[in-house]
């Protein structure tokens, strides 16, 4: 098998929007040496789109080669402002000051080019001239070393590299894949589709070259690391700390290794270790941002508070280091100064701030008003968040409506009764299922406080599962999943369940039974009856409106894409209703509904009926859920460490005035809310 066979087609050719059209229009006129033509193109171009990088950045070399040399580094200067890490600004800025013989400031931007962009061939070859007309000879080696090493590779590898470093991804991968047709299984190109691989989330294929490239190469560190980065990002923790051990038997010190160890550790539960780790890391950078952070998360994780708040101050040392706010926001408890507030929305409106950065200010500051009952100026916050974060989200809800249609097709009443015993018998796993913000954690640490129950985290085992079985064709019309489950025999269920055990071991510690709460499993309830026929499964439900605007609140540190848009939340709700609906119908009694209002009203009662659904005798430790010390790693992390209480039930009616479009769009499923709990209050 070929590297190039394990991946899916290649990217589907989309038609270049108007900006794109006129930058490759700009780059021929370039090629052409038609520099005035050019410039003044691009200059138009920037008018229109002041933050476009190409439009900026070709006017800069448009104006070096006119002679305009301080108009190029004024432009350059612009540039820098909205892509400080683009490396082609740096090593222009370089030629600029070699065209005004000014050698030590040419170095200092070719240092810095490269430091960005190590495949920079171009820069590497202008820093062994001016070291050497600079009487540096050790530094002049070293880049004699790195031209020499680049010479070595194939040209085409080295231009996709530094389009890869430059974030310039399907015009990389498309040179990677057309030179990997023609020279089949090159070590380095197949490291390098990888890596592109992991830039765009298409993490499946990035693991089977990078495993490719080891069993050619075992001995090929930066790949080994490469894989560890894209098991990490599978979830796939013990097998990532593995790889990691390997590296840092050889490299003890390496920090990036040392930092994904501790991830790793981390995702396998071990806060404790995973503290000590970025705590070493931290005395050595104690202005390392990021590193505060991650400390702050395993503090807050672990239930330590007042920890944890410090630690997120101390990420501050980035004034317009959005996430540190947000992670105080995302306490729930913490609450802001007026000077934090001041300092939040100065930094959201700089110009210089990046769109992760505000996006993060705005959810803070949305979180930050409502705490102060400014709903008007929260709900902006709360909207400008929401739509920041989906201009760079490719979420599409057609493909979850099409897949809960598919479902409803395959799993009918008959399928399931044509293979009853299928799958693993093991009655370990408890899985609840739902929408994010709807109760889930509160559930998990009622059961989690069970003598018998151990709680996990959201795993990721069965979107695992699903992805394998829906191969590499997940957006084709019609795709193998979930018809395939039609086709497949008996044994194929029973090993499935038996891998999602084994796969789920790293996670637990022994007890009889484990929870599995990830949301999403909604929408695979079949198939994991079919794989795990006497799993329990639990529906934490919320009332639409206030479940919709919670997740229209938050901001996820992955996934859960459909929330940045009341629509999108809305069609999602609607969806997982409509197939919930379906899955009472086709598999009577399978699921237990919690409806999260009614356990607030009478807790006692609702953990009387859950422990008794999951087979398990009442503990009063399961009433008293907020005294148990256990790592919570999801937003309502500070909440269920907190007796019960009504506070956040109505929240969302504050935000009324602006929230008819969600009202009209979820329609009749507040009708029949508001029918159910009539019915309910009769009987009472």
């Amino acid at each position: 098998m070929t590297a190039l066979s394990m991946l899916g087609d290649a990217p589907k050719i989309e038609i270049p929007s108007p900006v794109e059209s006129e930058v490759l229009r700009i780059r021929d006129l370039m090629e052409q040496r038609q520099f005035a033509t050019a410039l003044a193109a691009a200059e138009a171009l920037a008018a229109d789109n002041p933050r476009n990088r190409d439009a900026l950045y070709m006017a800069a070399v448009c104006q070096r080669y006119l002679d305009r040399i301080p108009a190029a580094l004024a432009t350059l200067a612009r540039l820098e402002k909205w892509h400080p890490k683009f490396s082609r600004l740096f090593q222009e800025r370089g030629y600029c000051h070699v065209a005004r013989r000014e050698a030590e400031p040419a170095i200092q931007s070719f240092v810095q080019a490269v430091s960005l962009n190590h495949a920079l061939a171009a820069s590497w070859k202008a820093l062994q001239t001016l070291f050497r007309m600079t009487n540096q000879a050790q530094s002049a080696a070293n880049a004699d070393s790195h031209v020499a090493k680049l010479a070595q590779l194939p040209p085409q590898i080295v231009t996709a590299t530094g389009m890869l470093e430059d974030g310039e991804l399907l015009p990389a991968e498309k040179i990677v894949r057309e030179y990997l047709l023609k020279h089949g299984d090159d070590v380095e190109a197949m490291r390098l589709l990888a890596k592109i691989g992991l830039e765009l989330d298409v993490l499946d294929d990035a693991e089977l070259l990078l495993e490719s490239v080891l069993l050619l190469a075992p001995d090929y560190s930066a790949a080994r690391y490469d894989y560890a980065r894209v098991l990490l990002e599978r979830h796939k923790h013990a097998a990532a700390r593995a790889e990691l051990d390997t590296l840092l038997q050889s490299e003890p010190d390496n920090r990036a290794y040392i930092m994904s160890y501790a991830a790793a550790c981390a995702g396998l539960g071990e806060y404790e270790r995973s503290l000590l780790l970025y705590r070493k890391l931290l005395a050595e950078t104690p202005l390392a941002e990021e590193l505060h952070l991650s400390v702050g998360h395993a503090q807050k994780t672990l239930g330590r508070g007042d920890e944890a708040i410090e630690s997120y101050r101390a990420a501050r040392c980035r004034a317009d280091f959005g996430d540190a706010y947000w992670s105080l926001a995302n306490l729930k408890t913490y609450r802001f100064s007026d000077a934090e507030i001041d300092s939040m929305r100065r930094e959201e409106s700089g110009e210089t701030t990046s769109l992760e950065d505000r996006y993060h200010f705005c959810f803070a500051l949305g979180k930050a008003l409502e705490d102060r009952g400014d709903y008007a100026n929260s709900f902006h916050y709360y909207q400008r968040g929401n739509a920041l974060k989906k201009s760079v989200s490719r979420y599409r809800p057609e493909t979850i409506e099409r897949n809960a249609r598919l479902q409803m097709r395959v799993c009918t009443p008959q399928f399931f009764a044509e293979r009853a015993g299928f799958g693993c018998p093991s009655e370990a796993p408890i899985f609840i299922v739902g929408l994010p913000r709807a109760g889930s954690t509160l559930l998990e640490q009622i059961l989690a406080s069970h003598s018998l129950v151990e709680g996990t985290l959201e795993l990721p085992n069965i979107p695992r599962l699903v992805a394998e079985l829906v191969g590499r064709d997940g957006e084709a019309d019609n795709p193998r999943y979930p018809a395939i489950l039609e086709s497949m025999q008996p044994q194929e269920f029973r090993r499935l369940g038996e891998a999602y055990l084994s796969d789920t071991r790293p996670y637990r510690t022994g007890k009889p039974y484990f929870i599995d709460k990830m949301p999403n499993n909604f929408r695979h309830i079949g198939l994991i009856h079919l794989i795990l026929p006497n799993a329990r499964i639990i529906d934490a439900r919320r009332e639409p409106m206030a479940c919709c605007f919670s997740n229209f609140k938050q901001l996820f540190a992955a996934g859960q894409e459909f929330t940045y848009s009341l629509e999108d939340i809305a069609r999602y709700y609607s969806c997982y209703i409509a197939l919930m609906d379906h899955w009472d119908a086709v598999l009577p009694g399978k699921v237990l509904r919690i409806q999260h209002e009614e356990l607030v009203e009478d807790l006692t009662g609702h953990v009387h009926r859950l422990l008794a659904f999951c087979g398990l005798g009442f503990e009063p430790a399961c009433l008293r859920f907020h005294k148990t010390d256990r790592s919570i790693r999801t937003a309502s992390s500070e909440q269920v460490r907190q007796p019960i209480n009504r506070a956040g039930l109505d929240q969302w009616r504050h935000f009324e005035p602006w929230l008819d479009p969600l009202r009209s769009q979820l329609g009749n499923l507040l009708h029949r809310r508001e029918v159910s709990m009539r019915d309910r209050s009769n009987v009472l």
